[in-house]
């Protein structure tokens, strides 16, 4: 998957065999096997060209990362002490960064001038566009899980390889 958003693009088999083999030896077959798992997992999609196939991440790498944090929080017994343990282990950059967020969802749908200002007295950062939207005829590339996953939703995929 990390290739696959690095380059966030359609990629082959084939080219992500050839970069993966600058660092390591690795055989064909082993990763069409993780492609291919992955589109079966609904993680990514695939279409055909010629006799190969060229694949698309069907979501963002900060949803993934979104997904792994929600499963965590929603299958602690204890959700607030896994938070106060989580926080405990960032950094103060990744603390003012959570911040930022938080502030970020609180004041959603409201503009710049009635958000507080930060920390410097600099106007608050806007939340990130929307990515745009698909062409049409293509599925949003919104995170979403295959249909088969069990109690799963468009809000909540399931993680590759979980």
């Amino acid at each position: 998957m990390t290739r696959v958003w690095q380059w966030n693009r359609p990629v082959t088999v084939r080219e992500v065999l050839e970069d993966l083999q600058q660092e390591r030896s690795i055989a064909y077959t082993t990763v069409m096997t993780v492609m291919d798992n992955l589109h079966q997992k609904g993680w990514v999609r695939r279409e055909a060209e010629g006799r190969a196939y060229r694949y698309t991440a069907v979501s963002t790498r900060a949803a993934y990362s979104a997904a792994l944090m929600n499963e965590a929080w929603s299958t602690s017994d204890n959700p607030a002490a896994a938070l106060v343990a989580f926080f405990g282990m960032m950094s103060a950059e990744q603390r003012e960064a959570l911040r930022d967020a938080v502030r970020v969802v609180q004041y959603d749908g409201e503009s710049a001038a009635d958000a507080p200002a930060e920390p410097h007295g600099e106007p608050r950062a806007e939340a990130p566009a929307e990515p745009p939207s698909a062409p049409s005829g293509e599925p949003s590339p919104e995170p979403s899980a295959p249909p088969e996953a069990e109690g799963r939703s468009a809000e909540h995929p399931r993680p590759p390889g979980r």
